[in-house]
C-alpha cells in the first residue's frame, strides 16, 4: 500500500495540482504527533486530603494504591498548594499563580477584579491546550470547579468548561462538590443522568474509574502509541463522606483512642518513614479543639463513628484508582506513565466541633448537635446522609501540622505529592525534601517531557510561566530547590516562603479590613526549613528577617494581582457575578431542560411567589413534578400524584410541610398554581389552585431560610434530578401529561443573610 504524504498541519500545501487527479499528487496535512515513545502523563487531585492520611505518609488508613505507587517513586513532604479548591487547580494547570489567573479564591465568590474574577485568561495556557498541541490525547475525569458559577447551567457560555480548555473527552462534576450516590454528572458539553441509581450499587469513585479506563481503551483502540494527559481528579475525600457500608466497617473501633492519641501514634511513623524531617515538634492542640478524655462517652462514639466512614471512603477511593493503575500495568504502559498524585488542599473542618449529618443544616445556620448525630448514625456515609467529620480529625489529619483547610499555617497548604514514573526515575521509595508549590508542576511535567512552554498557543501569545520545575529533584535527592520565593494569599490572609524561612499572618475571615487593621496585625516568622511544623515563632527574635519577607509579600502582591484585598468571604457570594439570571420577579421555565443552579435559578427564599403550571392532563390523568428545586436534604416540590395537585416543602431533612388538594384533577388544559404568602420571618402559609378555585391549603412553619441546593442538585422542569425533594415518589418522576410553561413570580425582593452566604461558602469547595 502507497504511503500517504503528509505535511505539517497548518503550513503550505506540498503534493501538487494539476487539470486531473490523475495529474495531480495527494498530500494530507498532519496534525502534530509526540515524540516516538513519549511518556503517558496522569495527574491524580485528591480533595480535602490531609498530609497525614495517606498509609505512606504515616496513616493507619489503608491506602495500598498509593503506597504502591510511593514504593515505585517519591514522596515530597514539602509540597504545598493554595489552601483551597479552585486557586489549586488553575496553578496545577496553567503553572501561573492563582491570582494571575484569576483565581484568587472559589468560583462561587468571585468578584470584578483581575485577580479574582474567575476568568483564566487565553494568555495563560491550561497543560492540557499545550499537550495537546504536542501530539497529546487530553481527557478529563472528576471534578472541574474552575467554571464561573454563574455558567454552570448548560445554557450557559462553555467558554470555561473544560472542552473549552484543551480537553478532548470530559466526565465528571463542574461545581465544587457532588453527591458521591447520585452526583450531578457532566458529559462533554451536557448533563447527564448517572448510569445506575445508588440501590443498583452506583457510586461515583467506581464510575470516574470506569469511564477512565473506557476513554484509554477507546484511544488505544485507534491510536496504540499515542501518548495521553489524563487529570483525573476526585470527590473524595470531601465532604459528603459516601461510602459502602462494606468499606467503612472494616474500620469498626480503629479510631476509638481518638484524635490526640491517633495524632501521636501517626507521628511516631512519620519519623520512623522520613516524611517529616528529624526534629520536627509535633504541634499542639488548638483551644477549640477539644481534648479526647474531656468528651462524653457519646461523643466519642460519634466522632470514632465519622472517621470510620471517613477512613473507608478513603481506601474505597484507593480501590478505584487501583483499578485505573491495574489496567495500564496490564497494558504494559505504567512504567512509562508520568503519575504525579496529590491532594488540593489540606484537610478540611467545614463539619464543625460536632461533624454533621446534613452539611445543608449548617449552611443554614442550624447547628447540629450530639444528640441529632447520635439519633443517625446507623445512616453515616449512606444515601440517607450528607456528612463531614468533627474538626478534630481534620486537625489530626494533618499531623504534626498546625492548621487545616484555607489557612495559611502548615497544614492548610501542606499536602502529599507522590510522583511515579519507573522509566524515568530511577529512584524507588525514597523521600524528597525539597519546597515545591502546586504552581510549578506545570513546568515540571513539560521538563519532563523534554517539551518546552510555547510562547504561542491557539493564536494567543503566551504569558511566561511562574512556577520553577522541580523534575531535577527526581534522581538527585541532594540536589537544592530552584526555588526562591512563594507567595500566599487566602480571603486576606498572607504568607511568603523565601530561601527557607516562611512569615505569615492569618486574616479573621469576615472581618472588615483597612489600611488601620493592617497596619496592626501582627506578622508571625517560622524558619520552616528547621521548624517544619512552625512551633517556634521567631519574630521577636529577627524582626529584620521579617520586616524583609512582609515587604517582599507587598512586590509580590503587586507582581500577581492579589491586590485588592478582601476578606469579604460572605458578601463575594452575593455580589451579581456576568450570566446570572436577568434582573426581575417572573422566572419562565419549560420542561425536560437540565437543572439551573443557584446564580441562575429563581429564589423563593423567605419571599411570597407564586408557581404556575400550564398543563395538559390526558384522559387516563397524569402525574409527575412540575417544578422541584433540591433533595431531601433541603428543597420544594410542586407535583401531581394519584390524581390530586401537591406541595411538599423539605425544610433541611428535619422536617416535611405538604400541601395537598382535596379534589382529583380532571382531564383537560388547567392552569395549575402553589401560592406562598409569608406570614414572618422564614415561614408563611400554601395554597393551591386549579385555575381559579382554591383547591388546598396548609401552614408551613418553617422554610429553608437560606441555602438549598448545597447538594448540588438544581431547579428542575417537569421531573426532580437526583434524590427527590419528598419520600412520596420516586425520583425522577417525570410528568406525564404535557406542560408548556411553569412561571414562577416572586413578589418580594431577595433578603440577604450574610452569615449563612458564608457557612455556604465555606461548605462549597
Amino acid at each position: 500500500m502507497k504511503e500517504l504524504k503528509t505535511y505539517p498541519e497548518g503550513t503550505p500545501f506540498t503534493g501538487t495540482i494539476g487539470r486531473t487527479a490523475g495529474e495531480s499528487e495527494a498530500a494530507w496535512p498532519q496534525p502534530p504527533r509526540a515524540k516516538p515513545g513519549a511518556p503517558n502523563v496522569l495527574v491524580f487531585l485528591l480533595d480535602d486530603v490531609g498530609f497525614a492520611q495517606l498509609g505512606c505518609y504515616g496513616s493507619d488508613i489503608r491506602t495500598p494504591t498509593f503506597d504502591r505507587l510511593a514504593a515505585g517513586g517519591l514522596r515530597y513532604r514539602d509540597f504545598h498548594t493554595t489552601a483551597i479548591c479552585s486557586p489549586t487547580r488553575a496553578c496545577l494547570l496553567t503553572g501561573r499563580n492563582h491570582h494571575s489567573n484569576g483565581v484568587g479564591i472559589i468560583q462561587e465568590m468571585a468578584t470584578g477584579f483581575p485577580g479574582y474574577n474567575g476568568m483564566v485568561p487565553r494568555e495563560n495556557g491550561f497543560l492540557s491546550e499545550m499537550l495537546r498541541a504536542e501530539g497529546y490525547a487530553t481527557l478529563g475525569i472528576g471534578k472541574w470547579h474552575l467554571t464561573l458559577a454563574s455558567e454552570y447551567a448548560s445554557g450557559a457560555s462553555k467558554a470555561r468548561w473544560p472542552l473549552s480548555r484543551g480537553f478532548e473527552r470530559y466526565y465528571g462534576f463542574i461545581a465544587g462538590k457532588t453527591n458521591q450516590w447520585v452526583p450531578t454528572l457532566v458529559h462533554d458539553n451536557h448533563y447527564v443522568e448517572p448510569p445506575r441509581r445508588p440501590e443498583e450499587g452506583y457510586h461515583l469513585n467506581a464510575d470516574l474509574a470506569d469511564r477512565a479506563i473506557e476513554y484509554l481503551t477507546d484511544l488505544r483502540t485507534i491510536a496504540p502509541d499515542k501518548p495521553f494527559f489524563m487529570y483525573y481528579c476526585l470527590g473524595a475525600g470531601h465532604a459528603p463522606h459516601h461510602v459502602e457500608p462494606e468499606w467503612s466497617e472494616r474500620y469498626r473501633g480503629q479510631f476509638d483512642l481518638g484524635w490526640d492519641r491517633w495524632r501521636e501514634q501517626v507521628f511516631a511513623r512519620q519519623l520512623a518513614l522520613s516524611v517529616v524531617p528529624p526534629g520536627t515538634k509535633l504541634s499542639p492542640r488548638p483551644p477549640w479543639v477539644k481534648a479526647w478524655d474531656t468528651l462524653s462517652p457519646d461523643a466519642r462514639r460519634l466522632y470514632a463513628r465519622q472517621m470510620e466512614v471517613y477512613a473507608g471512603f478513603l481506601e474505597q477511593t484507593d480501590h478505584h484508582i487501583g483499578r485505573v493503575i491495574d489496567f495500564l500495568a496490564r497494558r504494559g504502559e505504567l512504567d512509562n506513565t508520568l503519575i504525579l498524585l496529590a491532594s488540593d488542599n489540606g484537610a478540611s473542618a467545614e463539619g464543625g466541633e460536632h461533624g454533621s449529618f446534613n452539611e445543608n443544616q449548617f449552611a443554614n445556620r442550624v447547628e447540629a448537635t450530639v444528640e441529632q448525630n447520635l439519633a443517625r448514625l446507623d445512616d453515616w456515609g449512606s444515601v440517607r446522609s450528607f456528612p463531614n467529620y468533627a474538626w478534630g480529625w481534620a486537625w489530626a489529619g494533618n499531623t504534626p501540622l498546625r492548621r487545616w483547610k484555607r489557612y495559611l499555617h502548615q497544614g492548610g497548604m501542606s499536602d502529599p505529592l507522590i510522583v511515579h514514573w519507573p522509566k524515568g526515575i530511577a529512584a524507588r521509595g525514597e523521600v524528597r525534601g525539597q519546597y515545591a508549590h502546586v504552581v510549578d508542576v506545570a513546568p515540571t511535567i513539560l521538563a519532563a517531557l523534554g517539551l518546552d512552554a510555547p510562547k504561542l498557543l491557539d493564536g494567543v501569545p503566551q504569558r511566561p510561566l511562574e512556577g520553577v520545575s522541580f523534575a531535577h529533584t527526581f534522581n538527585d535527592a541532594a540536589a537544592p530547590t530552584r526555588k526562591r520565593v512563594q507567595y500566599y494569599e487566602m480571603i486576606a490572609s498572607r504568607a511568603l516562603w523565601a530561601d527557607g524561612w516562611k512569615a505569615v499572618v492569618e486574616q479573621p475571615q469576615g472581618d472588615p479590613l483597612t489600611d488601620e487593621v493592617l497596619a496592626r496585625q501582627k506578622w508571625e516568622l517560622y524558619h520552616v526549613e528547621r521548624d517544619f511544623s512552625e512551633c517556634d515563632d521567631l519574630a521577636a527574635t529577627h524582626p529584620e528577617k521579617l520586616a524583609e519577607l512582609v515587604e517582599q509579600w507587598w512586590v509580590e502582591a503587586g507582581k500577581y494581582n492579589v491586590l485588592p484585598l478582601d476578606s469579604r468571604m460572605q458578601l463575594r457570594m452575593g455580589e451579581r457575578k456576568p450570566g446570572t439570571a436577568p434582573a426581575g420577579n417572573r422566572f419562565v421555565y419549560y420542561p425536560g431542560g437540565a437543572p439551573q443552579f443557584h446564580y441562575t435559578a429563581v429564589d423563593v427564599k423567605n419571599r411570597s411567589h407564586t408557581i404556575t403550571a400550564e398543563v395538559e392532563i390526558p384522559a387516563g390523568g397524569a402525574e409527575g413534578v412540575l417544578l422541584a428545586h433540591g433533595s431531601w436534604f433541603a428543597g420544594y416540590s410542586f407535583y401531581v400524584k394519584d390524581r390530586r395537585l401537591r406541595y411538599a416543602h423539605n425544610y433541611l431533612g428535619l422536617a416535611e410541610y405538604r400541601v395537598d388538594a382535596t379534589e382529583d384533577l380532571p382531564a383537560g388544559r388547567h392552569t395549575l398554581r402553589f401560592r406562598f404568602t409569608r406570614t414572618g420571618e422564614h415561614r408563611g402559609r400554601g395554597q393551591l389552585f386549579v385555575g381559579e378555585r382554591p383547591v388546598g391549603e396548609g401552614e408551613i412553619p418553617h422554610t429553608v431560610p437560606h441555602v438549598i441546593e448545597t447538594s448540588g442538585e438544581g431547579l428542575c422542569c417537569g421531573y426532580d434530578s437526583g434524590l427527590p425533594v419528598t419520600p412520596d415518589y420516586r425520583a425522577p418522576f417525570r410528568f406525564t401529561g404535557r406542560i408548556d410553561q411553569v412561571v414562577v413570580d416572586v413578589d418580594d425582593p431577595p433578603t440577604a443573610d450574610h452569615e449563612a452566604q458564608l457557612r455556604t461558602a465555606l461548605t462549597d469547595h
